[in-house]
């Protein structure tokens, strides 16, 4: 079922209301209650008006330690812009790449936040590999929307500096980088400019002009700032340095979190060297990057007496009774009134209400029995709040239920040490969208994700999906706390969890295999399973087929009487006579309504439960296909699906353990593959490299697939008897063309003939890390070259070593399999072929 808006709305205050409060910058709400330091220091920050944006192209290219100083340090509101969300990038922990990895990534970013004390913020731009040149990201990305998407960022969050990560006027680094940098100067000379992206002015948005744009670093052009950025967290009593650390480490499916982890910032606790900043465009600075700068509320008419009376508060706040500021925040709070409509004028009005709640021990929560609803159906929600303080009398007013215009009034008095509750019910609406990533929900291009209501670009997850904003007398103020239903799970081991609401259809379908291979004009069963959400499902299931395409039946019943009740589908498919690649979907029609979704649930300890829920499809590729040889054992690395691919060729595929790693184990094996990253994930491959080779000497094929060049131990020059040194050379033209260096090797050969047609439809590159020096055994197989470059010729090595075979490949088989492009099956169907 596509639920998918498809019209722009104007900006809900809801959404950025909750977006914030939930996912950015809570780090103090729902304490019990918050230590008076924590509360003292928020005050602080409360008091700081100054905002400092940091924009570069990835997840993992944030310089943390200076977030952590910027936000803890100085108190400024700081943010992260990370142009993409690292979806073309490898996983260490799993086998979730591209869109799967992206959403992974993204809530690694927003841990680091919860760390450091930075926001974030996205911009449509998909992470499509390697590019090494700005010229051909910003075509790719489509350079205008991108810019566009920075500029709507900036004017958000209303920087006074803007940083870039890279420097804009060199071209020596990843694409992606470069771009990253010259996209913000380009937002940063418009985002003041009535003219410019006006659609925006009309969602609700006004212009803002940030002061000056610096790039994080030593340019060769541009006066130079340099600031200490070392110190100590007031709170903690932790160097900015270490918590820059931990805050970089939540980088996991890159490694980070690991032993000599690669990256920028997060320095440790040692001596933090003064950081340098290269002035882009914009005001001169002479000794601070903020230079010129009001950071306090005299920068708003009637803003004086705000920082006269948060001074007073300040000097007179009490950490042991935290309480008893309450009168002076309220004072603070009613200037308000007095001050202009602004963005950031209503963001620090929801941080006072903050401080005002944690001073109090305000505690409120909407729990739910169950975290998964179906359109149409009530959401039973309990809630309660409770205070600590009995200094300032505290009432319950009501509670407001935006997305509906519903609301419930209360009208109760809270005691200290007492709690207020209220179950309400509430349906969601039928039309409510499934839970999906918001920039997923439709296709895009190659560079760009499709989003159709421009007020969520930027944010870095989904709004809330039934958002809730209670209302609270204190002391004759009414203060407004953002909240959301959520499930509470508690765990002996893990603790407390909450789960957001997901909005799920009553069934969903899932195919047996992301791929299905067939021969030309062949038959096969295609199996698709559909699994109950809701009890007594009745409905017709028929596959989406394109044309050429054939099933058998057309349409089967489909009837499941309880909630986890699955049962699999089988139709006969029947491939075109000749060569095709085709996406075959799904779908169920259940009481006039259809549903074609799968499920795809991702669970990591260091990120929350994440639901995906995209079209229900399998890869169908007819091909002529040959395949020597029946088993082969596979020794998982960083994480793929080759060996699932591998058993659609037709072999038996066994997973591999370090207890497999000896000769006996191998000789059962026509071939042994192992995984990306091996040598880089795995404590077990370098010693058994021995048992390896006496299984090749003995007639073995072995196919080793890339390791990176600063992981790999083979860099130290030899992979067992053989010379092999890594690099990192690659090749990112996915059209590269292809010269056959020995055109009668089996390998091109055996059992099918490979031609330039074989290359066609590769996608994001053709090989990474290829090696850049090897033993006279290896017989190099393929080259090419990305324009304006020499040939590589590293990315495919052969070598007969005793009555068998080595193969050791760049080329990126674990995208290419995966997306069902057949030369690459063919391909490395030879490879697993040699000798036989």
């Amino acid at each position: 079922m596509n639920t998918a808006n498809s019209h722009a709305r104007p900006i809900a205050p809801w959404i950025a209301t909750v977006a914030i409060a939930f996912s950015l910058c809570a780090t103090l709400q729902a304490q019990d209650p918050s230590p008076g330091a924590a509360i003292l220091q928020d005050f602080r920050t409360f008091q700081q008006m100054g905002a400092v944006l940091f924009i570069a192209a990835h997840p993992d290219d944030e310089n943390t330690q200076l977030i952590t100083y910027l936000a803890r340090g100085r108190g400024y509101r700081t943010a992260y812009l990370s142009v993409t969300r690292g979806d073309g990038g490898q996983n260490l922990l799993g086998g979730e790449l591209f869109e799967q990895l992206g959403v992974i990534r993204t809530q690694e970013l927003l841990a680091a936040r919860r760390l450091d004390g930075g926001q974030q913020f996205f911009t449509r731009a998909i992470d499509f590999g390697y590019s090494k040149h700005v010229a051909e990201t910003l075509r790719i990305w489509d350079q205008k929307e991108l810019i566009g998407d920075v500029v709507r960022v900036i004017r958000t969050f209303r920087p006074d500096v803007v940083i870039t990560r890279f420097n804009p006027d060199t071209d020596n680094t990843h694409g992606h980088h470069t771009a990253s940098a010259v996209l913000a100067r380009e937002a940063f000379k418009l985002s003041g400019d009535p003219n410019a992206y006006s659609e925006q002015l009309q969602q609700g948005l006004t212009i803002w002009q940030p002061k000056r744009i610096f790039f994080d670093g030593q340019g060769n052009q541009g006066p130079v700032i340099r600031i200490e950025i070392g110190g100590n967290d007031a709170i903690s009593g932790e160097t900015f340095g270490a918590i820059a650390g931990r805050s970089r480490a939540m980088h996991k499916t890159q490694g980070f979190d690991r032993a000599g982890g690669r990256g920028f910032g997060g320095r440790g606790g040692g001596t933090i060297p003064p950081e340098s900043f290269t002035l882009l465009a914009g005001e001169p600075a002479t000794n601070d990057i903020l230079d010129g700068v009001d950071t306090t509320w005299s920068r708003y008419k009637g803003g004086e007496e705000i920082t006269r009376l948060t001074n007073d508060a300040i000097a007179n706040f009490k950490p042991n009774d935290p309480a008893a500021a309450v009168p002076a925040l309220l004072a603070i709070r009613t200037r308000f009134a007095g001050l202009a409509d602004d963005r950031v004028v209503n963001e620090k009005r929801r941080q006072l209400d903050r401080i005002i709640q944690n001073c109090i021990g305000l505690i409120v929560q909407t729990s739910i029995p169950s975290n998964e609803i179906v359109p149409g159906e009530s959401i039973k929600m309990h809630m309660a709040a409770s205070v600590k303080s009995d200094q300032v009398k505290i009432s319950w007013v009501s509670s407001r239920f935006p997305s509906i215009g519903s609301q419930a009034d209360i009208s109760e008095n809270i005691s200290a040490g007492a709690t207020a509750q209220r179950d309400v019910s509430q349906i969601l609406p039928i039309k409510t969208d499934l839970t999906q990533p918001y920039w997923l929900r439709e296709p895009g291009t190659v560079g760009l994700f499709h989003v159709d209501d421009p007020t969520h670009i930027g944010l870095p997850e989904n709004p809330p999906v039934f958002p809730i904003i209670h209302t609270f007398d204190v002391g004759g103020q009414k203060i407004e706390i953002s909240d959301e239903p959520v499930q509470v799970v508690h765990d002996s081991a893990k603790g407390e969890t909450r789960l957001r609401l997901n909005v799920i259809p009553p069934i969903s379908l899932h195919f047996a295999s992301d791929v299905r291979l067939f021969e030309p004009g062949q038959s096969k069963l295609v199996q698709v399973e559909a699994i109950a959400h809701r009890a007594d499902i009745s409905g017709t299931a028929q596959l989406d087929l394109p044309n050429g395409w054939k099933a058998e039946p057309s349409a089967q019943d489909v009837k499941l009487g309880s909630v986890g009740q699955s049962t699999l589908l089988a139709f006969n498919v029947t491939a075109p006579a000749q060569p095709a690649k085709a996406d075959i979907g799904a779908h169920v029609s259940v009481a006039g309504q259809t549903y074609n979704t799968d499920r795809i649930d991702i669970r990591y300890n260091h990120v929350p439960p994440l639901l995906l829920q995209p079209r229900a499809v399998v890869k169908a590729v007819a091909l002529d296909l040959k395949a020597r040889g029946k088993t082969v054992g596979y020794l998982q690395g960083a994480g793929d699906s080759v060996s699932e691919c591998l058993e659609q060729m037709g072999y038996t595929v066994t997973q591999l353990t370090g207890a497999d790693l000896n000769p006996e184990k191998f000789n059962t094996f026509d071939a042994v593959v192992l995984g990306i990253r091996a040598f880089e994930t795995r404590t077990d491959v370098v010693a058994n490299i021995p048992a390896i080779f006496t299984y090749i000497e003995n007639g073995g094929t072995v196919i080793v697939q890339y390791n990176r060049a600063d992981a790999d131990p083979n860099n130290r020059g030899t992979f067992g008897p053989l010379k092999l040194v890594q690099s990192g050379q690659r090749i990112t033209d996915e059209t590269a063309e292809m010269t056959f260096l020995a055109p009668d090797h089996p390998a091109l050969n055996t059992p099918n003939k490979i031609t330039q047609a074989d290359f066609d439809g590769w996608m994001q590159e053709r090989g990474i890390y290829y090696p850049s020096q090897w033993d006279e055994k290896f017989t190099p197989i393929l080259a090419a070259h990305d324009p304006g470059e020499q040939p590589l010729n590293g990315g495919l090595l052969v070598a007969n070593y005793g009555k068998g075979h080595l193969v050791y490949t760049g080329l990126v088989f674990f995208r290419e399999l995966p997306e069902g492009v057949p030369g690459a099956y063919r391909l490395f169907a030879n490879l697993l072929s040699l000798g036989k």
